[in-house]
């Protein structure tokens, strides 16, 4: 259908919903995306953008080939917490590299290329509801399709799904940035486990900064969110067994958000009427498989292309829900498999880590259907 007399709402302005807005500019539909923050910013953290992510980056016009600032990924390091040497390393896929970029400086590059693109941006909106008979965005008015990109906790989830209560995994990350000597920076990443805990760690800007992710299971939580503030020295006292480069890590960190990771079902209903859900609000993840922004960028590209596609946007809609839904499950089960694997406890981590240092160099082919992925060629 063509999409130049075509209207689209993108509720959110976060990495999926700015992917959603270009790749329908791309194809000639007007957009506007209302995002309910005053400010288009993104709490200091980073992320990691496989191959599968990068080539909509790149379809989308928002990357080049080398992406200013961001760290190309040369694998994963697997360290047991109590000592400094290896188990194992994973190469990076072979699909194409994964790179470390700062969340701040991706959403910058998309919002740079949606403008280029004659994406305009409500700020301050905060969408509560949405007709599925008209299109009505609130006061906003009317448009042909809208794209539910806010997140988890989507209002838009609800609407299409109902408010089914998440359930708390019993695992909290703290999330942390610390300044980082560039010519230490290592290019891998390293993940070090321990008994019902593990962190990550990774360079971002060029190795001007370390990411830090540390995940500890717990049982005291009832908050879902994750931009809550923690306590520095909390999170050194939870990790204190944990050795070398990691320990010196976590010595730096002066300011650390906690994340109460739950666990939401992907969603049965992802469209109705002109409503889409994408990304999270559609199918929220663990993080333990790396691919939240990847999925998000997947979506954003597949509904842009069954919408255009097709010959009416429900048509495009259900389109698009066959081919995103059940890979999309697929990549939240495998998330969840890993959470288990990080945070065994001995005798069975010894098992474990034994099958690692075997297996390490093809670990990376185990998830090669999530890498080899490209969305663009379908």
């Amino acid at each position: 259908m063509t999409m130049n007399s075509m209207n689209v709402a993108v509720i959110g302005a976060g990495i999926g919903g700015v992917a959603a807005a270009i790749a329908f500019a791309q194809r000639g539909a007007t957009v506007t995306v209302f995002e309910q923050a005053a400010s288009l910013s993104e709490v200091g953290a980073g992320l990691q953008i496989s191959a599968n992510g990068m080539c909509v980056l790149r379809a989308l016009g928002a990357v080049q080939d080398t992406p200013d600032g961001a760290v190309q990924s040369s694998g994963t390091e697997l360290r047991d917490y109590r000592r400094p040497n290896r188990i194992s390393f994973v190469p990076p896929p072979q699909a194409g590299p994964t790179w470390y970029f700062h969340r701040a400086d991706l959403l910058d590059l998309l919002v740079a290329r949606a403008a280029d693109a004659g994406v305009t941006f409500q700020l301050g909106q905060a969408i509560t509801d949405v007709d599925l008979q008209t299109g009505r965005v609130g006061e906003m008015g009317c448009f042909d399709l809208v794209v539910g990109a806010n997140g988890g906790q989507s209002n838009l989830r609800a609407a299409l799904n109902g408010n089914a209560a998440p359930q708390f995994s019993k695992q909290v990350a703290w999330r942390a940035v610390v300044p980082f000597s560039p010519q230490d920076a290592p290019s891998h990443a390293v993940l070090t486990m321990g008994p019902g805990r593990h962190v990550v760690s990774y360079a971002l800007r060029g190795g001007s900064l370390m990411n830090i992710v540390a995940v500890e299971e717990r049982a005291d939580w009832t908050e879902e969110g994750w931009r809550l503030s923690g306590d520095p020295d909390d999170l050194r006292a939870r990790f204190a067994d944990f050795t070398g480069a990691t320990a010196d890590l976590l010595a730096g960190v002066q300011e650390t958000h906690l994340w109460a990771l739950y666990l939401h079902p992907v969603a049965q209903v992802w469209h109705k009427g002109g409503l889409a859900l994408l990304g999270d609000a559609a199918h929220p993840t663990l993080p333990f498989m790396a691919q939240g922004a990847c999925l998000a960028l997947e979506d954003a590209w597949v509904l842009a292309s069954c919408v255009s596609g097709s010959t009416s946007v429900d048509a495009g809609l259900a389109r698009y829900q066959a081919v995103r839904q059940p890979r999309a499950t697929r990549v939240v089960a495998a998330a969840s498999g890993n959470a288990r694997t990080f945070h065994y406890a001995p005798p069975v981590s010894w098992l474990a880590q034994t099958a690692m240092a075997v297996m390490g160099p093809r670990l990376s082919a185990r998830f090669a259907w999530i890498y080899d992925h490209d969305v663009t060629r379908l």
